[in-house]
């Protein structure tokens, strides 16, 4: 049977042949999954979050020597964990959106401290 594979937060899900890349399967989905080394296990910008990973193949020397301590926290690099079977992906939020979002927060806190 086809894995599936569900993505994080924005509730997507796609099924995939076995072998897909998360990254892969991101892009199928119309999730996306930041990356800057076009999936050489060589910028980090790809990093996803994975709770159980029995859903995924073994992970390479290249991307456990890559992720280093990541990997204890459930990360793995979506150009590189290729699906065996159903899995959730959190994927982190953008760094940009991220700043963007508190920025936004502080100013209505501002807004409201001064009503």
């Amino acid at each position: 049977m086809s894995p599936v594979i569900r993505f994080l937060p924005d509730d997507k899900q796609v099924r995939v042949k076995p072998g897909t890349t998360l990254f892969q399967a991101g892009r199928m989905a119309r999730v996306a999954i930041r990356t800057r080394c076009g999936g050489n296990a060589a910028c980090l910008m790809c990093k996803v979050r994975v709770a159980d990973q029995s859903g995924l193949d073994r992970m390479s020397d290249k991307e456990r020597n890559k992720l280093g301590t990541l990997r204890e926290e459930g990360y793995r690099l979506a150009c590189q964990a290729r699906a065996v079977g159903n899995v959730t992906v959190v994927i982190p939020e953008d760094p940009l959106k991220a700043a963007i979002r508190g920025e936004l927060a502080r100013q209505r806190q501002e807004k409201e401290d001064l009503s």
